[in-house]
């Protein structure tokens, strides 16, 4: 029974920043994959950033240079710093963690208006 809660959405104005986090009710030293998709309306959940555990970071082209994935294994948080927001972004954030299984946060909206 591994829990993820993600939490620090919200409503952004074009060019604004937040910080998502993602709290593991596990040690994420011991999970092989951690990362965060994205869902848009009418869109396919997409892949926005990923780190293992030994620290490779992949981010999709759409947020190179903008976001930046990291992990704090003290705290088993999972974090996403969103700079330079921009209204595409928009979306619910689901954070995931790989073990033998995935598991899934329940997402936080992130609104970015113009």
């Amino acid at each position: 029974q591994v829990q993820l809660v993600e939490s620090g959405g919200g409503l952004v104005q074009a060019g604004g920043s937040l910080r998502l986090s993602c709290v593991v009710s596990a040690s994420i030293s011991s999970i092989n994959a951690m990362g965060w998709y994205r869902q848009a309306p009418g869109n396919q959940r997409e892949l926005v950033a990923s780190i293992t555990s030994g620290g490779n970071t992949n981010y999709a082209d759409a947020v190179k240079g903008r976001f930046t994935i990291s992990r704090d294994n003290a705290k088993n948080t999972l974090y996403l710093q969103m700079n330079s927001l921009k209204p595409e972004d928009t979306g619910v954030y689901y954070c995931y963690a790989l073990k033998l299984y995935p598991f899934w946060g329940q997402g936080t909206q992130v609104t970015v208006s113009s």
